[in-house]
């Protein structure tokens, strides 16, 4: 349940007529009052129940109160607030809408059930199923205007209490982190110019692009001069650049002027100051660069890994930056990405969006956020580069790479309750697993088989391999194995055994390898460390000198002697990198 923020005008009754006239597309239907200040108002005065009432006349009841004020007569003095359901939620009938009503109301402050002469008068009226509308009048019975501060949360903590008592949809209130959304009349405006969605939106998108793969401020602005749009910078007295607007090419007022927004206008998080701070990342040394672009991939799967695996142990404001550098990633990702999955990764990265902006301080540099700009740099790099051979193993070690990280997002927002941030993550996550799913069916289309479609790759095949995997997992983890795969990234850890035995793994030897590696008590997501290790596992064979014999199954090969063990999150320790140090020491020869 949605109260909407309230609108303020000035004239009632063409609040009214509006309401009771048959909308702007004939969507008004069946209009009629539930609710309003006195019950009697209700049958004597709505002109759906008696042919003697007008739409003027209820206008005039409800602006009575304006001429007993004791001071000025305020400017706007009309009300006017939308409660909406979901598109989950049931239909309320109208007994249900007239409580809920009365409590959003009692909420704002204009109608207090508990101080009967402090009411305003109001009507609640409803042309729709899912909605209806609520109009006040700022004016109490004893003359005075109503207290509103805080009004909108408050509407909002009550629906909250309204939801669980109707039975509806649990939703999360207001953080202050949601972008903005077009406004009714930016929507017309862009209907009646033949766009096919408001400027505002397409702002969103082309600045939030720009941020995503800018290297720093310059570049930022490039960006947004090559996306062909408008932009003004604001500068203090000394020169110095404090914030900018943009404007989309021909959206003009009725005078003339352009159309300017600034970036907080259009979201939180691409104000000036936020832009910046994705420049402050701990630089991370790339391992070279990659001749392909398949190799790019690899490198880019291999900081998001990482990444993913920081980000499970974050703190609060470390977290926080780490997940809004993740939702650029995936914006990056969705821009570079194979033809075949790039609508699929794009719907992530839209749905990811609020999750990258989490309710708290966060810190502008850290290892998971320099990682993952890591990352964004190799997609970047790579985009002019060849395919490569390994193409689709590429493909498919990123996107595993990437929805591990993002089911470490989910935990993270989820142990610090962050509800509305958590479910976009976890929306990003489902397309994120069909993105897999469609890479797994251009794979089979390229060796010769019958291309199938998403649907049909995500359905049979994809049982099929979770299913035989499950058979894996509960013989090697019989005592968690239905904590394994009920888990969020039990996805994850079935691409990892999948990509794993493509590789020549055994499966059950090399995760009962992995298992015995540490211990899985304290694991928060026991298929996510799991899905880590088996990565890790593959990549240092892979780097290593060693390769299986054709035909022949590994077996867990053991490390060379002169690779130093890790920890778990893939960090050698201190006495290791003392011991390294002291060795180059010894062949660098004296200073200079």
């Amino acid at each position: 349940m949605i109260p909407k923020a309230a609108d303020k005008g000035a004239r009632t009754v063409g609040l009214l007529y509006y309401l009771w006239g048959p909308g702007k597309a004939n969507e008004h239907t069946d209009p009629h009052m539930i609710a309003a200040w006195d019950d009697g108002i209700v049958e004597k005065h709505d002109p759906a129940r008696s042919p003697d009432a007008t739409l003027p006349a209820l206008g005039r009841l409800l602006d009575s109160p304006l001429e007993w004020l004791e001071g000025r007569r305020p400017k706007q003095h009309v009300y006017h607030v939308p409660v909406s359901l979901g598109k989950q939620d049931r239909n309320l009938t109208d007994a249900e809408w007239n409580m809920v009503a009365r409590e959003i109301m009692d909420a704002a402050g204009i109608a207090p059930k508990n101080a009967p002469l402090q009411q305003c008068r109001w009507i609640a009226m409803r042309h729709a199923d899912n909605h209806i509308h609520i109009v006040a009048t700022l004016a109490t019975t004893e003359g005075r205007v109503p207290d509103l501060w805080g009004d909108w949360t408050k509407m909002q903590e009550r629906a909250r209490e309204l939801e669980k008592q109707l039975g509806l949809r649990q939703l999360a209130s207001g953080d202050k982190t949601a972008k903005r959304w077009p406004k009714t009349a930016e929507l017309e405006k862009a209907r009646r110019h033949g766009r096919a969605e408001a400027p505002r939106v397409t702002l969103q998108r082309q600045v939030r692009d720009a941020a995503a793969g800018a290297v720093d401020e310059p570049d930022f602005f490039r960006r947004l001069a090559r996306a062909g749009l408008r932009v003004n910078k604001r500068t203090a007295p000394d020169g110095a650049v404090t914030g900018y607007s943009v404007a989309l090419p021909g959206d003009r007022t009725a005078g003339g002027r352009a159309v300017w927004y600034s970036g907080s206008r259009l979201a939180p998080d691409l104000s000036l100051p936020r832009v910046r701070e994705r420049w402050g990342d701990q630089a991370i040394p790339q391992t070279g660069k990659p001749a392909t672009r398949a190799d790019a991939w690899r490198q880019a799967a291999h900081h998001v890994t990482e990444a993913g695996r920081v980000l499970a142990h974050c703190g609060q404001e470390e977290g926080a930056g780490a997940v809004a550098a993740l939702g650029d990633l995936l914006t990056t990702y969705a821009a570079q990405a194979p033809s075949y999955v790039r609508g699929e990764i794009k719907a992530a990265a839209e749905a990811f969006e609020r999750a990258g902006r989490a309710p708290s301080a966060r810190r502008a540099s850290s290892l998971a956020r320099g990682h993952l700009r890591a990352a964004a740099e190799q997609l970047a790099f790579g985009a002019a580069l060849a395919a490569g051979g390994g193409e689709i193993a590429a493909v498919l070690a990123l996107l595993g790479a990437v929805t591990l990280a993002v089911v470490a997002a989910v935990e993270w927002h989820r142990a610090r309750e962050f509800r509305v941030q958590a479910d976009a993550a976890r929306a990003a996550g489902v397309h994120l697993r069909q993105a897999q799913e469609v890479t797994r069916g251009a794979a089979s289309a390229r060796k010769g088989t019958r291309p199938r479609t998403a649907s049909a790759s995500g359905g049979a095949s994809r049982e099929r391999a979770e299913s035989r995997y499950e058979t894996v997992v509960r013989s090697v983890l019989a005592d968690r194995a239905d904590e394994v795969t009920g888990d969020e990234a039990w996805g994850a850890l079935v691409s990892s055994l999948e990509a794993a035995e493509k590789a020549g793994y055994d499966p059950e030897t090399v995760l009962t390898e992995v298992v015995g590696q540490r211990e899985l008590g304290t694991a928060d997501s026991v298929a996510q460390v799991l899905a880590w290790r088996l990565q890790g596992r593959m990549r240092r064979d892979a780097a290593g000198p060693q390769r299986p014999a054709a035909g022949k199954k590994k077996v867990a090969p053991q490390k060379p002697p002169s690779t130093p063990p890790q920890s778990e999150l893939g960090q050698v320790s201190e006495a290791q990198r003392a011991a390294q140090r002291t060795q180059e020491n010894r062949h660098r020869g004296p200073r200079r």
